[in-house]
């Protein structure tokens, strides 16, 4: 028998509040991916995603350029 894992309250912030914490995370991070060290094509990780719970918090986030955050989350191409 499994036991439902306890869901806990997730922060999730708001569009204009998820912009300035996405600049200030691109800051803490020195406009750099922090797997390769690219300046180029940055994005904002969540480390835990929300849908396993992430929060919106800058601790929960991470720089990475478009190739690496592209590791961990291919992008799924339709057949024409």
């Amino acid at each position: 028998m499994t036991v439902p894992r306890p869901k806990h309250p997730k922060l999730r912030l708001d569009a204009e509040s998820y912009r300035l914490l996405r600049q200030a995370v691109l800051q803490r991070d020195q406009w750099r991916c922090q797997s390769c060290g690219s300046i180029v094509g940055l994005e904002v990780h969540h480390i835990q995603s929300r849908g396993r719970l992430g929060d919106d918090a800058e601790e929960n986030l991470i720089t990475l350029c478009y190739q690496c955050h592209g590791l961990l989350h291919p992008r799924v191409v339709m057949p024409e």
